[in-house]
């Protein structure tokens, strides 16, 4: 398990993990980002990542990326 800011741009992946606060799994969870479900890096820019999940695009701050692990 990694956290997403380690993915190679185009691997697809499975959120294995979700941290952080109550509030910022909630948040993340509105966007998409649930356990088992698919991630996609799309461009990797000093650690802020741009996603595809549930066919949306989502850019994530590299704090964030490092809550979901993969």
């Amino acid at each position: 398990m990694m956290p997403l800011t380690f993915a190679e741009v185009g691997e697809e992946k499975i959120i294995k993990r979700i941290g952080g606060k109550q509030e910022v799994r909630a948040h993340l969870a509105n966007l998409g980002f649930v356990v088992g479900g698919a991630v996609t890096v799309v461009n990797a820019m000093g650690g802020n990542v741009i996603v595809n999940v549930k066919e949306s695009r989502i850019a994530v701050s590299k704090e964030m990326a490092q809550k979901i692990m993969i």
